[in-house]
């Protein structure tokens, strides 16, 4: 493939959210990259809170970012050139190319500016194909939301601008795959059914040879072939887009947990406030061995914590109103009162905060923070985004930056961008967990302020983590798919041409 001038590509859409688009597209390009094709992610259009920033401080889906990582290239506002915020049910935060450019409602949004975007998002893509050997693009949701396809850029709406064969993922642990897989293809107009290459279900447990039959019958169906069945796999969800899906009360972040390197374990409870974003700042706390974390939303699941994270949101002052019904505003005052830790990061920080002003994000004015760090935050229209670097508590650290708010730091122990009182810690700074060095020495403070005797690991490396993570995707589509026939269609990069239902069908 190397040497071409226009890379071929492949549409990975899926049954449903949440089907496995994301980890199949990261374990693709993981695979490709690994027999030297130099391959990049690529959705059109992601609606997450969970964002990363680019070195040419852009904002994309974290998922793209995991994505780009898998296919070993620097992630760019290419990859995800449309990236919706969401700020309440009804409407959400546009990004475009990496820049902010209004909230926009649901209605208005699908009224008429996707289809203005569709040139936008088609050129993004066609820069990527004169770069790489081959594009993998992520869908969103369903192909086959109806309602919303005039308006689609990222499922079939892309997939025919650029000619590109589609391969359907199934989630079949959720039951009613084969169903899923023909309804799904059966609601296209013929038009988008040409496109329809064949499926993969994903999250499969047993004995493959009893889908068989189904997958048999599915071809006679549709004509179209099965590509793989993935097996199940705990702690796949890596960078996933929706923080929802973990904000569960009590719910455990799947991790690569071991037993603790002391005779404690550290126990870490996350405020799963509303519009939680960044809930991935964790991952390399639950990486650790030892240390246990959950998602919480009641005030007495934070007696037993050794640590509290309040983590980083999209509504810092609903945030705030939620800590305070849920009497976990007061929970946590009196853990700062006793010398217990307590951790906030970005919209986190804030809200530890004495005083907001915000008349951008939530346009509530003049709001009190919870007053436990001499910090006042005013909001600023224009968004930092940024990825700095610096030293804390002896350590190098790196971490990003994606905030509207700004604050000014009246007192306490300087610590990143932001301070330190006591045992309770704020910053704006994603991501500076996976600095390991960093993330020791704060686990070290945490334990001896809880009387813990937890002891880090020496050798946690985050990173080789991830990338042992990113393999075991790619392993699962090296022994899982059909890897030739895969290739075979990234090749071409063009329509399969397939009928819906072949002559003597059903």
């Amino acid at each position: 493939m190397s040497g071409t001038r226009r890379g071929g590509g492949l549409l990975v859409a899926g049954t449903t959210s949440d089907a496995g688009k994301s980890v199949v597209t990261a374990g693709i390009c993981r695979w490709l990259a690994r027999q030297g094709v130099k391959v990049a992610p690529f959705k059109a259009q992601n609606m997450s809170l969970n964002s990363f920033v680019t070195r040419e401080g852009a904002e994309i889906g974290r998922a793209q970012a995991m994505q780009a990582q898998a296919a070993r290239v620097e992630p760019t506002a290419l990859m995800n050139p449309v990236l919706l915020k969401p700020g309440s049910d009804r409407s959400s935060q546009v990004v475009l190319l990496g820049k902010p450019v209004g909230e926009m409602s649901a209605r208005g949004y699908h009224g008429g500016r996707q289809e203005q975007l569709l040139g936008i998002v088609t050129d993004c893509l066609e820069q990527l194909r004169g770069t790489y050997d081959a594009v993998i693009c992520e869908g969103a949701g369903s192909p086959a939301e109806i309602n919303l396809r005039r308006t689609d850029i990222v499922n079939m709406g892309i997939a025919r601008a650029a000619r590109f064969p589609v391969v359907v993922v199934g989630d079949i642990d959720r039951g009613g795959v084969f169903a899923s897989f023909f309804g799904t293809t059966a609601l296209l107009s013929p038009q988008d059914q040409e496109l329809i290459a064949g499926f993969m279900v994903n999250k499969f447990r047993g004995d493959v040879s009893l889908l068989e039959p189904g997958m048999e019958m599915l071809r006679g169906l549709t004509g179209r072939a099965t590509y793989g069945v993935l097996p199940f796999r705990h702690g796949l969800g890596i960078d996933e887009e929706d923080g929802l899906r973990v904000s569960l009360r009590g719910a455990v972040r799947e991790s690569v947990v071991a037993p603790p390197v002391g005779e404690d374990v550290l126990r870490v409870a996350v405020c799963a406030v509303p519009l939680m974003s960044n809930f991935t700042d964790v991952d390399a706390l639950a990486a650790e061995p030892g240390v246990v974390v959950r998602f919480v939303d009641r005030a007495e699941e934070l007696a037993d914590a050794d640590l509290v994270v309040v983590p980083g949101t999209r509504g810092t002052v609903k945030a705030l109103a939620w800590l305070r019904e849920r009497g976990l505003a007061d929970a946590l005052a009196r853990r700062a009162a006793e010398g217990r830790p307590v951790l906030g990061i970005c919209g986190g920080f804030q809200a530890l905060g004495e005083h907001i002003e915000d008349d951008v994000e939530s346009k509530a004015g003049s709001v009190e923070g919870l007053g436990l760090l001499p910090v006042r935050v005013r909001f600023a229209r224009e968004k930092t985004l940024a990825r700095p670097t610096g030293t804390a508590l002896g350590e190098p650290v790196d971490g990003y930056e994606i905030h509207h708010g700004v604050a000014e730091v009246l007192g306490g122990e300087a610590f990143l961008d932001g301070c330190r009182v006591g045992a309770v810690w704020g910053t704006h700074w994603h991501g500076s967990l996976e600095s390991d060095g960093f993330r020791r020495a704060f686990l070290r403070e945490v334990a001896a302020a809880a009387g813990r005797r937890f002891v880090p690991a020496p050798d946690t490396s985050f990173a080789v983590l991830r990338e042992e993570q990113l393999d075991v995707l790619g392993d699962l589509i090296e022994e899982h798919a059909d890897t030739r026939a895969l290739l075979s269609l990234i090749e071409a990069g063009a329509p399969t041409g397939l009928p819906f239902l072949p002559p003597g069908a059903p």
